[in-house]
């Protein structure tokens, strides 16, 4: 669906101690002519379950060399209409990206309607505003002596993993946030380095890992650091980091610097022969607009097929239901929650459900209540949220790629869940999702827990309203699961679409099905997310596809002007014109209704107009047409489609108009009285006007100078009186008629 432009504030999930409001974000000047920011999503978009390789490495080239392929080949036409427009000022910035085939730009609003009207256009998102709240230091200190504990590692079982050996070694965990500060004891040494280590979309830092906020130093301690300060805070301390400064240093990002930081994260050195993306990726960030928006879905979405599990905080708006924000509650997307060391969950932690459609959200929780972790210039700090919940996961996973480094996206989030400790009512729900994180469990859990996946393919299928689409369900056994999966969907309700599995349950642990999805014939058009659950006993293996039902090729009828006055028996013409949209390219015959045939008559030059363009229309009005006015109605039609537009036309009586000058004279008896008597033209009155005069007193006569007189002319009334004339005021009534029009003029003559 093609949307129009909007924009849409969110925040950062990291809730202090000490609380503080958010930064204010720097807004640009705007320029001269005012222009719109804006992603254009394109029609061709990768499958990524089409991306087949033998391992995670693998399988991430070769999506990434896909996606490559896809937007070169897709954008070119689209390119060159932006770099036309550029060079006529109405374009001042062209972004192509390929995590999904889109291109930000910055233009004119009629080139963003241009663009929304081309067919190989799916919608046109928005540029995303997202303001970063800075981490207060109040709690910042410097160790000088050996501090407690850091207890919500030890709740999270991190070091039973480390006895084993599993310490994140081999891990690069990444996260999207305010920066790092790279010179803290507790991450220096942990950075990756290099020039494929570190971005900064907005230049400001371009090349040495800093952070002016403290937010994202904060989340990389949880994830990775060690015990510089006498005690160890990170949840994987042998893994290494790297990082996008997601926010520049007012502490602002668009959402083309997020579309951009999801990309380099695919491929940091832009190679696709050496694998240099992380293998966790952490987004302590989350919108504060509700419902469900998925502008960022494609990039979670070619994340996961690249093995890398989107981990994002759920968000502080709790304790109300349904506060879970995108991208957060975006199926593709890892939410988590925030508890206290007593496995409370924290007030203020976004709750479930999703307004995107996942089953459960968040889908675990974590320690987020007075964590201890790194802050800036070298000192550590005490924090509440669930941005502080988040890395708590984001580092069980590098734990456990330490010990099973082919872990497929989805088989990471069945470990996490299977082996969350349960808390809240029993099973998932959507306070605590599937439960507090415990890494030893989820282990476990991959070790020996018998187990199944989901899938679905392709990953978007296209119809239109009353067609059907097809998809391809998949189930696979893991640690020797064998029972029956039962299949079902969400998504679409019964007034929507009719659906059927076949086989609906899959036998013996392993399978496919086939998805027939028929939607109805008045089903709108858009962008439907699907959810495919298979569900064995009680577990539930989801994947998620989306339905498309393109806007359909039509057109536009416009005529102007919106209004017309003529006179009756004139010509008067409307220009109609006829645009395309969605790739219409059919004839559209015109017609013309609301025309009395009293009034008049029409006709279209042409009579029809080919995909777009224009046509005359002539009203020719009658002579004897009733003065009024009347609503015309235009009609388009092209096979089934019709448009219509309405136009009024007035017609105004062709008339005259008399008057008499001086209204009044005065003569002594056997005198002579005179007047000018002028008739005018209304309405494109051209004809003559017989005069003539009543209310002579006795003998008195009249003569006119002219008579008939034309329209406009003037004509001398003399009043002739004689000796016999009455002395007195008499009232003269002047006429004028031309044919059934009489029009009268009184002046007054007085006799002394």
């Amino acid at each position: 669906m093609k949307r129009a432009i909007l924009v849409v504030t969110v925040a950062l999930a990291m809730m202090p101690v000490c609380g503080a409001g958010p930064a204010a974000a720097a807004r640009p000047a705007e320029p001269a002519q005012r222009l719109v920011q804006a992603i254009v999503v394109l029609t061709a978009q990768v499958d990524p379950s089409t991306v087949k390789a033998p391992n995670r490495r693998q399988r991430g080239a070769t999506l990434e060399r896909t996606l490559r392929a896809t937007a070169d080949t897709a954008q070119k036409s689209v390119l060159e209409l932006l770099r036309k427009r550029q060079a006529q000022g109405l374009v001042t910035t062209i972004d192509p990206l390929w995590i999904f085939n889109g291109i930000s730009v910055t233009a004119a609003p009629s080139v963003i309607r241009e663009l929304a009207a081309r067919p190989d256009v799916r919608r046109i998102d928005p540029e995303v505003t997202i303001q970063a709240p800075v981490l207060p230091r109040a709690t910042a200190t410097a160790e000088t002596g050996p501090p407690p504990p850091e207890p919500n590692v030890a709740l999270v079982n991190a070091p039973a993993l480390w006895n084993l050996g599993f310490r994140g070694q081999g891990v690069v965990v990444a996260n999207m946030d305010t920066g790092v500060d790279g010179s803290h004891p507790d991450l220096a040494g942990r950075w990756r380095g290099g020039n494929n280590s570190w971005y900064d979309p907005y230049g400001q830092h371009p090349t040495v890992p800093t952070d002016v906020n403290g937010h994202g130093t904060a989340t990389m301690g949880v994830m990775v650091g060690g015990d510089a300060g006498g005690t160890s805070i990170g949840m994987a301390p042998d893994a290494r980091w790297i990082a996008v400064k997601m926010f520049n240093d007012r502490g602002a990002a668009t959402s083309t610097a997020i579309h951009r930081g999801f990309q380099w994260l695919l491929d940091p050195d832009g190679n696709p022969d050496t694998a240099d993306a992380p293998d966790v990726v952490n987004d302590s960030w989350t919108s504060s607009a509700g419902g469900c928006n998925l502008d960022f879905q494609p990039d979670l979405a070619m994340l996961r097929a690249a093995g890398i599990l989107p981990v994002f905080s759920a968000g502080n708006y709790g304790p109300t239901a349904g506060t879970v924000l995108s991208p957060a509650n975006n199926p593709e997307a890892f939410a988590v929650g925030s508890t206290d060391l007593a496995d409370v969950i924290d007030p203020s932690s976004s709750r479930g459900p999703s307004a995107c459609g996942q089953p459960v959200v968040p889908r675990a929780v974590a320690p987020g209540v007075n964590v201890r972790t790194t802050d800036l210039y070298g000192l550590y700090t005490t924090a509440s949220g669930t941005s502080l919940a988040a890395p708590h996961v984001s580092g069980a996973l590098a734990l456990l790629l330490s010990a099973f480094p082919d872990l497929p996206a989805d088989r990471q989030a069945a470990a996490l869940e299977g082996g969350a400790a349960d808390l809240g009512p029993g099973g998932p729900d959507n306070d605590y999702g599937y439960g507090r994180l415990d890494a030893f469990a989820a282990y476990q859990w991959l070790s020996t827990m018998p187990d199944f996946t989901t899938s679905v393919s392709p990953s978007t299928a296209t119809t239109t309203p009353g067609g059907t689409a097809t998809y391809t369900v998949s189930v696979a056994g893991v640690n020797g699961f064998t029972g029956p999966v039962t299949l079902s969907l969400a998504g679409l309700s019964a007034a929507q679409a009719t659906w059927s599995f076949t086989p609906a349950v899959i036998s013996g642990g392993s399978g496919s099905a086939r998805l027939d999805v028929t939607t109805a014939a008045g089903l709108a058009p858009g962008s439907y997310r699907l959810t495919l659950t298979g569900t064995s006993g009680s577990t539930r293996r989801s994947a998620y596809a989306t339905l498309v039902i393109p806007a359909q090729p039509n057109f536009t009828v416009a005529v102007a002007p919106a209004s017309a006055t003529v006179p009756a028996g004139d010509t008067t013409t409307y220009t109609v014109t006829v645009g395309a949209l969605n790739g219409f390219t059919g004839n559209v015959g015109l017609s013309l209704t609301g025309l009395p045939g009293g009034v008049g008559s029409s006709a279209f030059n042409p009579t029809s107009v080919a995909t777009a363009g224009s046509s005359q229309l002539t009203v020719t009005t009658l002579a004897t047409a009733p003065p009024g006015t009347y609503p015309l109605t235009v009609t388009g039609t092209s096979g089934s489609l019709s448009r219509t537009a309405t136009v009024m036309l007035t017609v105004t009586a062709r008339d005259f108009t008399l008057s008499a000058s001086p209204s009044a004279v005065t003569v002594s008896r056997g005198q002579t009285a005179s007047y000018t008597v002028s008739a005018g033209s209304v309405g494109g009155f051209a004809g003559s006007v017989t005069l003539s005069v009543t209310g002579l007193p006795a003998g008195a006569s009249a003569t006119f100078s002219t008579n008939p007189v034309g329209t406009p002319g003037t004509s001398t009334l003399r009043v002739r009186t004689t000796s016999s004339t009455p002395r007195a005021s008499f009232t003269v009534i002047v006429i004028g008629t031309a044919g059934a029009l009489v029009h009268q003029v009184p002046v007054t003559l007085t006799v002394r």
